[in-house]
């Protein structure tokens, strides 16, 4: 401010980006090009500094001379410093060693960084020091990830080109994008533990959705026939790899289908997503090599059970599951019964070798309180969840629209709320009278957004594809 430099500027009008002004660049070229970004190196010899200029996806060598700038301008120069924003203007040229650099004739102080940046420093190994490199500090200060790591900028493009390939997808084969509440009176469409917040003005409890489900379905009985919402959902469960409790799903609901023609149709967005972005259909991702070309493998639950954990899950008693969940070494196993043990046995056995893009086909009734029977088998219903590199992707239904079995089942899990299952569903009345009106037979599908992209990515946490990830208070 003493030398009239104003530290945080209103504006900079730029010719353009960076990439642009070097794919115009012509050797003797003189157009002035007004480029905009941070400093991420400075190296002052004398009259003379160069540095590199960073705006959102290139950088650019500036090279400032007293000669060039004046005097007094270049005062300035010697007070900036790494992380500082600043424009310049000025032709293009190539230096000795062969790099693009702006021949800077003008220069703007934009915004000056009062915390510098951890860029690090490379030494003549090529090894860097110094930088931000700490896994959950560069998730709690994201900005400074974001601003130091291009790698970290070019996950977050992958995630909205992903993102952005559903929506298309979607769009268009005739499905409506709709929004639906995120708080509910009544919180339901997945067993899980909801967030609970007051509403002052009703002077009641209301609950961050745990799933769109139920308010997609009530869509379709008013005549919304292909229906889906990208949005956040919410559960009040633990932290680790593949959970975070604020997180994106993508749910799409369509009348007059069942679970075979989502399995199509999930197919086909997914194959097509990662030739899209790939350019192929397979993919090295976690020392393994995914092959997304269609079709994937389909298997059924109960034989994969049978096949990994021995089990016949048609006859299996508490005790034989239990024994075998011991086996594992799971932890409190003597404490889960009836479906619970099932599911376990399941993610203990079955889960750890469904590497390759599966579809697990046919659950038990008990595990599924939304889905249909199965044609020909009352013990099964109408599921299927599919499988990347030993994590659920995303679940499908053919989903129940009998109100009067809805209700059957919505009251047996009222029984396993009250023996202690804390994530049993609620009933819900009013998505029961919705039913009553009538809801055509329907296919629906829930796609997890981060999980999908911790393997689009190659990322080896669920916070290392949440730009803001929930982290325990500092």
């Amino acid at each position: 401010m003493k030398r009239g430099v104003v530290p945080f500027a209103y504006r900079f009008d730029r010719t353009g980006p960076v990439p642009a002004a070097l794919e115009q660049f012509r050797d003797d070229d003189a157009t002035v090009h007004r480029l905009a970004g941070r400093l991420i190196l400075l190296r002052s010899m004398g009259k003379t500094t160069f540095g590199h200029l960073e705006d959102r996806s290139a950088k650019i060598q500036v090279y400032f001379k007293i000669d060039n700038v004046g005097a007094e301008a270049y005062e300035v120069v010697k007070l900036l410093d790494l992380g500082d924003v600043i424009g310049v203007e000025g032709p293009l040229f190539r230096t000795k060693t062969g790099e693009v650099t702006v021949r800077v004739q003008g220069f703007s102080l934009l915004t000056k960084s009062l915390r510098p940046l951890p860029l690090g420093k490379e030494d003549a190994d090529g090894v860097r020091h110094g930088e931000l490199a700490d896994p959950e500090l560069r998730a709690r200060q994201r900005y400074a990830d974001l601003a130091v790591h291009p790698d970290v900028r070019d996950v977050f493009r992958l995630r909205a080109r992903a993102v952005g390939y559903i929506r298309t997808f979607l769009d268009a084969r005739g499905y409506l994008e709709v929004e639906t509440p995120v708080l509910q009176p009544v919180y339901g469409g997945a067993s899980a533990r909801p967030f609970v917040t007051h509403y002052e003005a009703l002077d009641s409890d209301v609950y961050l959705r745990i799933a769109d489900e139920l308010y997609l379905k009530r869509c379709l009985v008013g005549g919304l026939e292909k229906v889906y919402e990208i949005g956040h959902d919410f559960r009040n469960e633990g932290m680790d790899r593949f959970h975070n409790p604020e997180f994106t799903m993508a749910e799409w609901y369509e009348a007059y289908a069942d679970y075979d023609v989502m399995l199509q149709l999930t197919e086909a967005m997914l194959s097509g997503m990662v030739q899209e972005l790939f350019g192929a259909t397979t993919l090295k991702r976690h020392g393994a090599t995914l092959d997304f070309k269609r079709p994937f493998a389909r298997q059924d639950y109960y034989a994969l059970v049978r096949e990994t954990a021995g089990l016949d899950l048609t006859r299996a008693t508490e005790a034989e599951l239990r024994a075998a969940l011991k086996r594992k070494d799971v932890a409190e196993s003597d404490t889960f019964a009836g479906a619970k043990l099932v599911d376990e046995v399941f993610r203990s056995y079955v889960e750890p070798t469904l590497i390759q893009p599966t579809f697990v086909l046919d659950y038990p009734v008990a595990l599924s309180p939304l889905a249909k029977l199965k044609r020909g088998d009352a013990t099964r219903v109408e599921r299927w969840e599919l499988f990347v590199q030993r994590r659920e992707l995303a679940n499908a239904f053919s989903e129940l629209n009998d109100p009067d079995e809805q209700r059957r089942r919505f009251e047996q899990q009222a029984r396993l709320r009250a023996a202690g299952d804390t994530e049993a569903q609620q009933l819900d009345e009013d998505f029961i009278r919705a039913l009553e009106y009538g809801m055509p037979p329907t296919g629906g599908v829930g796609l997890g957004v981060d999980r999908l992209l911790m393997i689009l990515a190659d990322q080896p946490h669920i916070r290392d594809v949440i730009l803001f990830p929930m982290l325990r208070p500092e």
